[in-house]
């Protein structure tokens, strides 16, 4: 494969192209990394990609990789959902990239690990060009996740800046992007999820249950419906689980 460092509009990723391929459009996927990473984090997901002849977009995300502003964790961390809802958007731009660079045959697949895979979940809300998806250790709940995550950080000691009413405001933001609220969204779309079940920083069970009620959801297309879950492992994908989501990925986007 090669591998080309590339900046598209004012966001750096890395372009991966198929052994063999001069140009013209390929089946491609857009994959997310998670918080704290960066794009080059994914490229042995990209590298399984471009064996079947699909092309991998790998974005940084804000305040990450290439776009690190010398922020430490923390405060990171309090940026969770904005660096969250800004993928969510930029999705679009680099769906858009695609196509005026005449590069995706049809439309891409959308995908990520942690992180990126809770904001894959999101952008099923958003964007209905999205043509399968791969949820590594994420979760669709934002505003349960949210809850808990301020619940987490002030018992941890942190003052979070801010008031009640912000608290409100953002909360009914993230319930617009929070799946697990608006199942229809994914219109029975491919959807493959991984989890640890021992995962102690994406908990298990929203997964799972999410799962189970898309099971009724997609009772006449069960085939498009794969979840992998490990009973031993925690919050990092298994090579099993990587080898799984590419060729089920590139499985239905040469469909």
């Amino acid at each position: 494969m090669r591998v080309e460092n590339e900046a598209w509009g004012h966001i750096p990723v890395l372009h991966i192209i198929p052994d063999g391929h001069d140009g013209g459009p390929l089946p491609t996927v857009i994959f997310l990394h998670g918080h704290m990473s960066a794009k080059e984090h994914n490229l042995h997901y990209a590298w399984q990609w471009a064996k079947r002849g699909v092309r991998v977009i790998l974005p940084d995300a804000l305040l990450h990789g290439e776009r690190d502003q010398s922020l430490d964790e923390v405060q990171i961390s309090l940026r969770f959902w904005e660096i969250v809802l800004t993928s969510i958007d930029e999705l679009g731009f680099l769906q858009d990239e695609l196509h005026k660079r005449q590069l995706t045959s049809g439309e891409p697949a959308v995908g990520g690990t942690s992180m990126g895979g809770i904001t894959t979940l999101g952008a099923l809300t958003a964007h209905p060009w999205i043509k399968a998806a791969a949820v590594m250790m994420g979760s669709g709940n934002y505003v349960e996740l949210a809850k808990a995550q301020m619940r987490q950080y002030e018992s941890r000691g942190f003052d979070l800046p801010l008031t009640e009413e912000e608290r409100e405001r953002m909360l009914q933001a993230l319930s617009r992007f929070d799946i697990s609220l608006n199942r229809q969204a994914f219109g029975g779309r491919p959807v493959f999820f991984w989890h640890g079940v021992k995962d102690p920083t994406v908990p298990f069970e929203p997964t799972n249950r999410l799962f189970h009620a898309l099971q009724q959801d997609y009772a006449a297309y069960p085939e498009r419906l794969m979840f992998l879950k490990e009973t031993e492992a925690a919050h990092a994908v298994s090579r099993k689980g990587m080898l799984s989501v590419t060729g089920w990925i590139a499985d239905r986007l040469s469909e």
